[in-house]
């Protein structure tokens, strides 16, 4: 405010503050003056009078003086303040009850009252603008229950917090705005929030979105049509300002605002979203309380822009809520109830009715249909069906004067709307939207009458549906009737069709899902007809064959690595209802991936799974209950007959002989549901050779064990049996196993106290004829030397097994030297010995697929995990942590000169020391000698070591992997070993070197490659890699 400006100060009020500073003293005076030259006591929003001015003014020049730089009521809240830092007591109480204080309750401010007045009509003129349609039943009125709802989200909570920034969230049509508007409103009408609010403002972001340049004191001067807004007091008092913000989903905020700089200027002219942007963050007023709604789609935007803010989701009608809806809308409770159960089992259609107009929707479609037809039968309805009916319902007695020809084109006008409006986010249509598209003003007018659209009170000529789901079932439509051009006129339409739906199947977005379950629905046969005797339109013949051609086409599209929900688009096909369509589109698929924790998705599972002909690899993550037994068929028991069909419907998915891979991990199955799915698994028609269950969680050893042996009866290449605390009962089951069929080839039994008595068992059936095991996993099993020579004595007589993996079991010296007897035959046909203490590798376990290897975590619960520890190449004999010395180094290499089948050999994590590896060294110098992969990390290496290993780098034509990771070498070693490494001579084509090692050489080596090796370095092991398979 300029220093040249005198504000009008009241007469009363003028006399009544002179009085105040006449009664200071002279030093209490000066003190005031100073006070005036502090920022502190000015708020930081007022501006400082110069000192030269003030320095000689008596109490009336300096009232002047206040006069020129302030508003009256500036002048008040100066003066408090400054009496307060003065300790002024009685002068404090004074100003506070005298009668022209702005804040005393005796001249409450008249300006203020008239704003609650304007806001007050302005929300009951909305609220009286909204249509409500006829039968529509308004559950919720204003209560002392709404009041403490309202209150919770406004007041401090438990922790005494108080939040500033409060996002009402939820789908369309729950109710958001209507809470937010009576928030406002019952401030207005003075029953919440007297004491913490002076002002409440609601803003509209559809309304303010369409304003180009403005200032935010512009858009807060649009409530006072006929003065301006105390701007002083509402800058000087931000903590008593409430900003309503409705439809956050409606501004379009661009990506570069985050960069932008702090603005603090409520006169600075902006485009309308940077003023709302420095708004949410609290730029502009930073203490303001802000209440937020928005679609959950825009959630992640809000949360990026806001600071601390509390997200409370809005859930529209309870359960009990919709009970009394249909009750109340029916009359007749038993009727109602029975409509609601059959309402409850359609998950989807149960959880649109929470919002209120889609329960009207409902109740009307359903009421007319049952007075249309006394045969109508609910079990045979679809969500899609439902709001078919329910628009052709309308309109077969809506008057309309449009001619035939027409028709077709009208709706096809309207269904582009709103399958453009989808695409770009758009729910609310200007009149040129409508003009564009050439849509008759009489079949708005008509649409508008059956509260289809509704006008949009705070934007004139605009027009919304009703509710959003009316929008999305119309744009769904347009994909299903006849034309070519898309809704956005390019691409054509069957091509804007096939991106939605791929774009769709691979996002959780609720309404890309909603649209793509209408789209499949509409396909079912007699509501093309429906919709060409009612409505007129002309559904597309070829849509069907669309379709199919876009199944095809997913077979280049890698929909497990693009995250297809495979669930929803089931759920889709189920919608349609077409046994023979779903038949012709699933027949391309090939994996599904499927998590079934509720009755709807094990609804929809048994009814495509079986329609599956040529799956090979599937997931089921199934936590929904299935009945534990038959029950006698009554009326009560009719849920739970159709659960347990369902589930063999599932299970029967196994009899067409292609599923290869099944993954139950995280699967809760009773005993019950066990035995259907082992029965089918049984069959001699199932093929399946991979089954994998990692559960979550513990579980009783003896459901463990009931699992296990229900398993082993199943006869698959390849188990894995890792933490189950098996029993001796179980390992003897295991050994029948390995003897009685020549399928298993593949044993995992990490993390088992195996001990010697159960290698002992389990080496009893390794020595059998009929065995054909070629893969153990032994690690983690408390083993010690007796259990080497159990193993050695099968590893005499057993001509099948090539991978042998003891990592991290304490055999030590001894047990190894018992290895070696079989070792060092030349018969014996072990290729691969994993004797590592684990180090940097991981215990990683994944599924086979075509993109290689998924990593999935061990869980306690682990059970017939099978075709995960072994890739198809080889793994190697790891004797890992398990206490050797370079004894044991000695041993080994006596083996290696005579057994010339033995390729890798990992000795990581034990104590081998300079002097094991020159034994090692003595052996791979043996031209006969076949091992490519040597393992010696952390294993006390000195720089002496390098000296023997630099000779056989040297000249081995087989060695080429070498690990040394976490093993001192120091820079002389590295440079010993880089001498051969330079070698033409030298094979090596993978070293594992700490960091600060391959630093050194990293030049040299970029040299060497640029020559043409094939050498890299490691400073860490991928395990991911393909390349890197070999070292697990």
């Amino acid at each position: 405010m300029s220093s040249s400006v005198n504000v009008y100060i009241n007469n009363g009020s003028c006399d009544k503050l002179l009085s105040y500073l006449m009664d200071l003293d002279q030093l209490q005076l000066e003190e005031f003056k100073l006070c005036l030259q502090s920022p502190e006591l000015l708020f930081g929003n007022f501006q400082k009078i110069p000192w030269a001015n003030l320095k000689a003014s008596d109490p009336v020049n300096l009232l002047s003086l206040l006069g020129e730089y302030f508003s009256e009521r500036q002048i008040w809240e100066v003066t408090l303040s400054i009496f307060e830092n003065m300790n002024l007591t009685s002068l404090c109480v004074e100003i506070r009850a005298c009668t022209y204080y702005p804040y005393t309750v005796k001249s409450f401010d008249q300006e203020r009252v008239r704003y609650r007045e304007r806001m007050k009509a302005k929300i009951l003129m909305m609220w009286d603008n909204m249509p409500w349609p006829e039968g529509h039943i308004y559950l919720r009125n204003v209560t002392e229950k709404e009041h403490k709802e309202l209150k919770s989200l406004l007041y401090p909570n438990r922790m005494g917090a108080q939040p500033q920034t409060i996002v009402l969230e939820g789908v369309a049509g729950v109710g958001k705005t209507t809470l937010a508007m009576k928030a406002m409103l019952h401030w207005a009408e003075g029953f919440l929030f007297q004491q913490k609010f002076s002002y409440v403002f609601f803003i509209s972001c559809h309304k303010v979105k369409e304003v180009k340049d403005t200032t935010f004191a512009g858009l807060l001067s649009w409530d006072w049509p006929d003065s301006q807004p105390p701007f002083d007091e509402l800058m000087s008092h931000p903590e008593r300002l409430l900003f309503v913000i409705d439809g956050f989903e409606e501004m379009d905020m661009p990506s570069n605002l985050d960069a932008s700089p702090p603005c603090t200027d409520w006169f600075q002219r902006l485009p309308v979203h940077r003023i709302l942007f420095y708004l949410l963050r609290k730029d502009l007023v930073p203490g303001a309380t802000l209440l937020i709604t928005t679609k959950e789609y825009r959630t992640k935007d809000l949360k990026r822009l806001l600071l601390d803010p509390c997200f409370v989701q809005i859930s529209g009608f309870t359960e009990g809520d919709r009970e009394e809806y249909f009750i109340r809308y029916f009359g007749d409770q038993n009727k109602a109830k029975k409509i609601l159960r059959w309402v409850r089992k359609n998950e989807n259609l149960f959880y649109f009715c929470s919002a209120p107009m889609v329960c009207w929707a409902v109740c009307s479609c359903l009421k007319r249909q049952m007075a249309r037809s006394p045969c109508f039968q609910l079990s045979t309805q679809t969500t899609t069906s439902l709001y078919v009916y329910f628009f052709s319902s309308l309109f077969a007695k809506a008057e309309v004067s449009l001619s035939a020809q027409s028709w077709p084109e009208q709706w096809i006008a309207l269904c582009s709307v709103a399958a453009e409006g989808m695409w770009f986010w758009n729910f609310t249509f200007a009149k040129e939207d409508l003009k564009h598209r050439r849509l008759e003003a009489s079949l708005i007018d008509t649409l508008l009458s059956l509260n289809i659209l509704r006008k949009v009170s705070d934007c004139d000529g605009c027009v919304t549906f009703t509710h959003q789901s009316f929008q999305v079932f119309l744009g769904a439509m347009f994909y299903a009737l006849g034309g070519t051009k898309g809704s956005m006129g390019s691409p054509a339409k069957h091509e804007e069709m096939k991106v939605l739906l791929t774009d769709a199947l691979a996002d959780i977005n609720f309404y890309w899902n909603q649209m793509t379950l209408f789209f499949f629905g509409l396909l079912k046969r007699n509501l093309a007809g429906e919709l060409e005797a009612t409505l007129r339109c002309k559904v597309s013949r070829r849509i069907t064959d669309e379709l199919l051609e876009w199944a095809e086409e997913l077979g280049s599209y890698d929909i497990v690595f693009n995250r297809f929900e495979f669930l929803h688009f089931f759920e889709c096909l189920y919608e349609t209802q077409e046994e023979n369509f779903v038949r012709q589109i699933l027949s391309p698929l090939l994996e599904a991936d499927l998590d079934i924790f509720g009755n709807l998705q094990l609804q929809v599972a048994s009814f495509c799974l079986k329609h599956c002909q040529r799956l090979s690899k599937l997931r089921l993550s199934v936590t929904v209950p299935i009945p534990q037994t038959e029950l006698t068929f009554t009326t009560e028991t009719l849920d739970s007959h159709s659960k347990i069909h369902q589930w063999q419907d599932v299970c029967s998915v196994f009899c067409h002989g292609n599923v290869r891979e099944l993954d139950l991990s995280n699967s809760k199955l009773n005993a019950f549901s066990m035995k259907k799915l082992c029965y089918e698994l049984r069959s001699p028609r199932c093929k399946l050779q991979r089954l994998t269950c990692v559960a979550q969680g513990t579980g009783s050893l003896r459901k463990k064990e009931k699992w296990v042996q229900l398993g082993l009866t199943l006869h698959l290449d390849l188990y894995s049996l890792e933490k189950c605390q098996l029993s001796a009962a179980v390992y003897r089951g295991l050994a029948s196993c390995l003897t009685s069929t020549q399928r298993t080839t593949r044993l995992c039994l990490g993390f088992n106290p195996l001990q010697d008595d159960g290698v002992r068992l389990l080496c009893s059936s390794l020595t059998h004829p009929e065995c054909a095991l070629e893969r153990l996993v032994l690690w983690f099993c408390q083993l010690r030397a007796p259990s080497c020579k159990y193993l050695s004595d099968a590893l005499l007589e057993n001509k099948s097994l090539t991978h042998l993996n003891l990592r991290r079991n304490s055999l030590g010296d001894e047990g190894v030297k018992l290895l070696c007897e079989a070792l060092s035959r030349p018969d014996c046909r072990l290729q691969n010995l994993d004797v590592c203490g684990g180090g940097s590798q991981g215990h990683s376990v994944g599924l086979m697929t075509p993109k290689g290897l998924q990593e999935c975590g061990m869980q306690s619960d682990l059970w017939l995990m099978q075709g995960l520890f072994f890739p198809p190449f080889c793994l190697f004999h790891s004797l890992s942590g398990c206490s050797l010395t370079a004894g044991s180094c000695q041993e080994l290499a006596n083996a290696l000169r005579h057994n010339h089948n033995m390729k890798i050999l990992d000795l990581g994590s034990n104590d081998v020391r300079d002097d094991g590896v020159m034994h090692l060294c003595e052996a791979l110098k043996d031209p006969s000698c076949a091992l490519n992969t040597l393992g010696l990390e952390k294993c006390n290496l000195m720089p002496a070591c390098c000296q023997h290993l630099s000779s056989v780098l040297g000249s081995s034509k087989s060695l080429v992997h070498l690990n040394l990771l976490q093993n001192d070498l120091e820079p002389s070693g590295v440079g010993i070993l880089w001498k051969a490494l330079k070698k033409s001579t030298c094979k090596l084509q993978k070293l594992g070197l700490k960091k600060e090692l391959y630093d050194i050489v990293k030049g040299e080596l970029e040299e060497l490659q640029e020559r043409g090796s094939f050498l890299r370095v490691k400073c860490k092991w991928d395990f991911n890699d393909l390349e890197d398979k070999w070292w697990w």
